[in-house]
């Protein structure tokens, strides 16, 4: 069954953002993908698509500060970034073929790290992390391109303690179920940021922590792009999709659906 694809647009303060939405026609788990820095929403539709053909409602979007509103990437703000990922998922979960109580967040690098932000703020069932970065919580409202990278790479090379960050003291107190993949060769996420994200999530359902062998942080090699997509689709078929047929007395869901 191949998804209704249709063009949408994410209403967040005065602005809109590009989206686009994958449909089928139930009641299905809910996946709001969020890129990467200097990304968009085309790094996230392939494997958006391909979830949403196993029967899942896909959204994904681009932040501001990219894609049609480039023009911001110099001003753009981590606090405004995350208002766009929660006008996201507020798109998401009003559409009418989505079960509310089954969400799925897949995260990038800055789009993980906003996506552990999201869960103190709405309902999260499932959380897929890749290379998920880390930021100090000063400067919050300062532009997130005029962060020192200096400063940023010493504070990420160290294991962080959830109390000492906002985003790893959301992740403890996260309660379903998680996928963390690392990039054997990454260098702007070094393990030790990995570690502190293991680390935080202690009262999760389930942890599961895979490594990418050989990948860098941007899964430059098409072999590394496939081992990534094989295991986000394993999971999600396991976690998302398995828990619809394994009538488990959490939260069920029904089945597929694209928004962009």
């Amino acid at each position: 069954m191949n998804p209704e694809q249709t063009a949408i647009e994410v209403k967040v303060e005065d602005q809109r953002l590009a989206g686009t939405l994958l449909t089928p026609a139930s009641s299905f788990p809910g996946i709001l993908f969020v890129h990467g820095w200097g990304g968009s929403q085309e790094t996230d539709l392939v494997r958006a698509r391909e979830i949403a053909a196993l029967g899942c409602v896909c959204l994904t979007f681009d932040l501001r500060g990219h894609a049609g509103t480039k023009s911001q990437f110099e001003s753009v703000t981590r606090e405004q970034n995350l208002n766009d990922l929660i006008a996201a998922y507020d798109a998401l979960v009003q559409h009418p073929a989505v079960d509310r109580s089954a969400i799925a967040i897949v995260g990038s690098s800055y789009g993980a790290y906003l996506a552990a932000l999201l869960t103190s703020e709405r309902a999260v069932r499932w959380l897929a992390f890749r290379v998920p970065a880390l930021y100090r919580d000063d400067e919050w409202n300062v532009a997130k391109r005029q962060l020192d990278r200096q400063v940023l790479a010493a504070y990420r090379r160290s294991f962080v303690s959830p109390r000492d960050n906002r985003v790893l003291r959301a992740c403890t107190q996260f309660r379903g179920d998680v996928l963390i993949i690392e990039s054997e060769h990454d260098d702007l996420i070094p393990h030790e940021t990995i570690l502190s994200y293991r680390f935080s999530f202690s009262a999760a359902h389930s942890l599961t922590y895979r490594v990418i062998s050989g990948a860098d942080h941007a899964l430059s090699q098409p072999e590394h792009q496939h081992a990534y997509t094989s295991l986000l689709m394993n999971w999600t078929t396991e976690m998302v999709l398995g828990s619809r047929g394994a009538g488990q007395s959490r939260a069920q869901a029904s089945p597929p659906h694209v928004i962009s």
